[in-house]
């Protein structure tokens, strides 16, 4: 069954509160944002909850948090486009879409020389796989081709992934400390051309990542998207 969500995740109300804050120039850099304490109290959350949407801003580098002191605007020459690892679901429902995911592989098997170098292990050691088509409204906009370090994510394989993502299920078991990006227009595979329903010759944007935690690498993925059906999005604000 697909995964059915409310329209916006509780921590995006957090995020996008702040966010637009900075946007409109109610913070400015260097100024002081609301306690965790605040935040929990407005907007009738828990703390994991804040601390997560205060999390993804430090990673996109709008904000700096200072142990025991806070969380403050950052400054000018901190902030930096950068492409933040997005949880497809998350993208969909914020364009008001109905995310559903089909899992078309769930496994253990042996990493190949690529992703043994990738991930950081011998070739042939264990990897837990993963194949995963996503769909928004009905329609293929990402097949996701996925290795998983098992030291990293041991129970990887027990996850229902048609009610979570990987990418959801990843964060939360080896929080993001850093990520490596490749991005690049491409033809799909045989297969890939299969699972999103489009053609050998239709153009694709592929995006191939590997994360880390705490300078462990977690999982390297491919990410292949219709060219005529996603558009890769980021914004900059000073």
């Amino acid at each position: 069954m697909p995964r059915i969500a409310s329209p916006e995740p509780q921590y995006l109300k957090v995020k996008n509160h702040l966010r637009e804050g900075i946007a409109s120039g109610h913070w400015v850099a260097g100024d002081l944002l609301p306690s965790e304490g605040a935040l929990v109290a407005q907007f009738e959350v828990s703390r994991m909850t804040v601390n997560r949407a205060l999390r993804e801003l430090v990673q996109e580098g709008l904000i700096e948090r200072v142990q025991g002191v806070g969380s403050f605007v950052a400054q000018l020459h901190r902030i930096s486009s950068t492409l933040n690892v997005r949880d497809v679901h998350e993208e969909i429902v914020e364009r008001g879409g109905q995310h559903e995911a089909r899992v078309h592989a769930l496994l253990k098997g042996k990493a190949t020389p690529q992703q043994a170098a990738e991930l950081g292990l011998k070739r042939g050691a264990p990897v837990f796989l993963s194949l995963i088509v996503h769909l928004e409204n009905g329609q293929a906009i990402q097949c996701e081709e996925r290795a998983v370090n098992p030291a990293c994510a041991p129970d990887y394989l027990a996850q229902d992934f048609t009610r979570i993502t990987p990418t959801h299920y990843l964060l939360d078991v080896a929080p993001l400390s850093e990520a490596r990006y490749m991005i690049e227009a491409a033809l799909p595979g045989e297969v890939e051309a299969k699972l999103l329903g489009i053609g050998r010759r239709d153009p694709c944007l592929v995006v191939k990542r590997i994360t880390y935690s705490r300078g462990v690498a977690v999982t390297t993925v491919k990410l292949t998207h219709p060219g005529a059906r996603y558009q890769l999005q980021g914004s900059f604000s000073a």
